[in-house]
């Protein structure tokens, strides 16, 4: 059959340079052995389902996945793994794609973030930690489990910050409040969180009356453009968020955040960012499928251009971080807490969108370990106010704090 026969020759250019430990066995009962001993099988029911691998890309091969168009055994991490060296191996060399310049209006940020996160938080709470903290976690120690690792990030946002008592505090895309609760209980702080997901302004409002925070802790369900007042707050935090506001709302985002700042103020910023300088989409197909199936509309700019953007809105640049690492590591451990309880995130959600997630969380693991992207903490001040410059001549302050 020539279909068959296009597969054979597409396997021998896959294993000429190396073996992929993959069995393909197809609807005729046909098998394709790629090393001799494979961790992962893949069943191709159909002819029809060859079509994702004439040639195969990380989009094609998701969308499959996630569709049930095939059936796939072994570890999430492995079966990604495996996707990419096989889709590595007969790629052409392509620039990265473009991102379109999507319009990101109100109506259309809010539809984004609803249809990502307003899942369920008992879904997400499958594979986060106790605190609901959806963003890399920061290890000091090897042997730190992801429960420490996430408040030792939201200590290291805060004292990164000097947050005080009384100051007032803004969490730009505040996710389940855990950073805004510790600034208030942990900190002192009068703290704010802003969010577009309904589940998450729910689940935040109940976690502040439960630990009694109303006096010094608020949520809001606001999109950060309709932020009022100008020097409202003494330190901001944005975490996981300007993912979402698109590479022409760059200038909007950053120039909101220098006008809400007050003078003496501090900001950071923690984002993903793209490996590629043109700020264009991951290859390979890795990009198609997050924008289709995971963040509608998301963009990720290269470092370059997120400093370029935060210094043409009166931003002066402090303190650059980069915590790629520990975001593997982050991303690797959700993957496998959501594969270690696969049957009851099911059960929460549905078989689909959990297979999204698999393979989103087990991509992004490997993303970030292959520096296909990054993600930068990074920590500014207002420019052209040298005298008010709040920071120490060192970083030490961070860590003794």
């Amino acid at each position: 059959m020539f279909i068959e026969s296009r597969l054979e020759k597409m396997i021998r250019r896959i294993t000429a340079d190396f073996a992929v430990p993959l069995r393909v066995v197809l609807w005729n009962g046909h098998e394709f052995n790629l090393a001799s001993e494979p961790t992962v099988t893949v069943y191709i029911p159909t002819l029809s389902a060859l079509r994702y691998f004439m040639p195969p890309d990380l989009n094609k091969l998701g969308e499959a996945f996630v569709n049930g168009r095939i059936r796939v055994e072994g570890s999430i991490h492995e079966i990604f793994r495996i996707a990419e060296s096989m889709v590595s191996s007969v790629a052409a060399n392509k620039p990265a794609r473009l991102h379109f310049l999507r319009r990101h209006s109100h109506k259309r940020d809010r539809e984004a973030i609803q249809y990502h996160y307003d899942v369920s938080n008992d879904f997400y709470s499958m594979f986060l930690d106790r605190n609901m903290v959806y963003s890399c976690a920061y290890y000091r120690h090897q042997d730190d489990s992801l429960e420490a690792a996430q408040e030792q990030k939201l200590d290291h946002i805060l004292n990164k910050l000097m947050l005080k008592p009384g100051e007032r505090f803004l969490d730009i895309g505040c996710g389940w409040g855990a950073l805004i609760l510790r600034a208030a209980k942990k900190y002192g702080a009068v703290a704010t969180g802003i969010t577009l997901s309904k589940n998450q302004f729910d689940y935040v409002q109940s976690r502040i009356q439960a630990e009694g925070l109303q006096e010094r802790c608020t949520v809001e369900l606001r999109d950060y453009r309709n932020l009022p007042g100008a020097g409202v707050y003494d330190k901001i935090a944005s975490v996981g968020m300007f993912e979402h506001v698109g590479l022409k709302n760059l200038p909007v985002y950053f120039g909101k955040i220098n006008s809400l700042l007050t003078d003496e103020g501090l900001v950071l910023n923690h984002g993903i960012t793209t490996s590629d300088v043109g700020s264009g989409e991951m290859g390979l197909g890795a990009g198609e499928f997050i924008d289709q199936y995971v963040f509608p509309g998301g963009e990720l700019p290269h470092l370059s251009l997120a400093l370029k953007e935060m210094s043409a809105a009166g931003l002066e640049v402090a303190d650059v971080e980069s915590l790629r690492r520990h975001y593997a590591r982050t991303c690797h451990e959700w993957a496998s807490r959501l594969e270690s309880n696969r049957e009851r995130a099911i059960a929460i959600a549905d078989e689909r969108r959990v297979r999204i997630w698999e393979i989103y969380l087990a991509g992004c693991a490997h993303a970030f370990s292959r520096e296909w992207i990054n993600v930068y903490q990074v920590l500014a001040c207002k420019a052209k106010n040298t005298a008010a410059n709040p920071l120490p001549l060192t970083r030490e302050y961070i860590y003794r704090a």
